[in-house]
């Protein structure tokens, strides 16, 4: 079994949380709950549940406090995470960022069932937890454009600069990434969800199999039907309707 504490402000969604997961993860067992940030900090401390799930929004302040408290107190956060909210857009694009889960209200099975088999998966590799380290940099700087980002792969959660990032390319449903100096890694997410969290960052989509970090571009060859040279030497090709957009960045270098 797999120990799990809820830590929400209304009863009524505790107990529903509860019902969904006596329905579809019957292998999580509940150990505690908490309706605030005070009685939450108690509940993880004394019980060290294998899983919290935190929603955000609390009486007396946030599921954040709540880890917050818990790094002063224990110096790291030894558990997984699942956030629960109604909204927050701009924390979810940190948890994205971050590599975290989370699950909107109301909470939908098939969801619930995609992020339990990530949950075990992490057990299983025993992963550390940096990325809520990551989670609370990003959440207390209180800005859009975040500096690091997260990427989980079979081997576990690891850190990296977005600005080392030279070019993202889909294989299928994984993205490979080709990072400064690091060997390349395979991540299980599509091209698309790296193009919407990437593309403030001045990385552009210049083919459906390619992503690219305009700062890693070293040239655009009209030949041969039109590519780009990159720092890394690759060369990637052009889709039709993007060689307009990408001299229209190249003009404004």
């Amino acid at each position: 079994m797999i120990t799990a504490v809820i830590i929400d402000d209304d009863i009524n969604l505790r107990n529903g949380m509860k019902g969904l997961l006596k329905l579809y993860a019957p292998e999580i067992a509940i150990i505690g709950e908490a309706e605030n940030v005070q009685n939450g900090v108690i509940e993880i401390l004394n019980k060290k549940p294998q899983v919290v799930f935190l929603d955000i929004q609390l009486t007396d302040g946030t599921g954040f406090d709540i880890l917050e408290s818990i790094t002063k107190t224990e110096g790291k956060i030894n558990t997984n995470i699942v956030f629960i909210t109604a909204h927050e857009k701009y924390a979810i694009k940190a948890f994205r960022f971050s590599a975290l889960d989370f699950l909107l209200k109301p909470v939908d099975p098939d969801e619930l069932q995609q992020v339990i088999a990530k949950i075990k998966n992490s057990l299983e590799k025993k992963s550390n937890y940096s990325n809520i380290d990551l989670l609370l940099e990003n959440i207390s700087k209180k800005v859009d454009t975040f500096k690091r980002i997260a990427l989980s792969t079979s081997e576990g959660i690891h850190l990296y600069e977005i600005g080392d990032i030279i070019r993202c390319e889909s294989q299928d449903n994984y993205t490979k990434f080709y990072i400064k100096n690091q060997k390349p890694i395979l991540i299980s997410k599509t091209l698309k969800e790296y193009d919407e969290l990437l593309s403030e960052h001045g990385f552009e989509r210049i083919h459906q199999s390619h992503l690219i970090n305009i700062a890693y571009l070293k040239a655009y060859i009209k030949t041969d039907g039109g590519y780009v040279l990159m720092q890394d030497e690759s060369h990637l090709p052009i889709s039709q309707r993007k060689r307009e957009r990408l001299k229209e960045i190249l003009n404004t270098i």
